[in-house]
């Protein structure tokens, strides 16, 4: 089991079979599947199959590394529903902006308070940029 954040929530989750991408390509039956991409690795390959996939986890191998930030946001709006898991070496200060991509379930490979990290999640309480969550930018959503 590890412990990880979802849906704004602590879990504890069983140690779940997330493929690398060449070995999701290679799967035959990809319902129900998980798929891990790595940074260089855009998520073209993963659209024709978005509704098969439970679980795309994307690997932040650097808290500086920001390619995972753009697939979330292409994923999410291509339509993918399902859980976007960000794993790695990213840190608590980019969890609200990793949310706001739309992830909503993050992995660290370091992190000595995951209940701390939980309540950096609401950081901000406005946004003036659209994002997958609030597709409206602020001017539009005033009246």
């Amino acid at each position: 089991m590890r412990q990880l954040i979802k849906d704004r929530i602590l879990v504890d989750e069983p140690l779940q079979d997330i493929l690398s991408l060449d070995e999701w390509l290679a799967l035959e039956n990809k319902d129900n599947s998980a798929v891990q991409l790595e940074p260089d690795q855009a998520p073209a390959a993963l659209l024709a199959d978005l509704d098969k996939l439970s679980t795309v986890a994307i690997n932040f191998p650097a808290f500086t590394d920001g390619r995972g930030f753009s697939y979330a946001r292409e994923l999410r709006e291509r339509g993918y529903k399902g859980e976007l898991r960000a794993t790695g070496h990213f840190i608590r200060d980019q969890l609200h902006y990793l949310s706001r991509c739309g992830f909503n379930a993050f992995e660290f490979d370091n992190e000595p308070s995951l209940a701390d990290a939980l309540q950096s999640l609401d950081d901000f309480s406005e946004h003036y940029q659209a994002s997958p969550e609030q597709p409206n930018p602020l001017f539009r959503r005033r009246a």
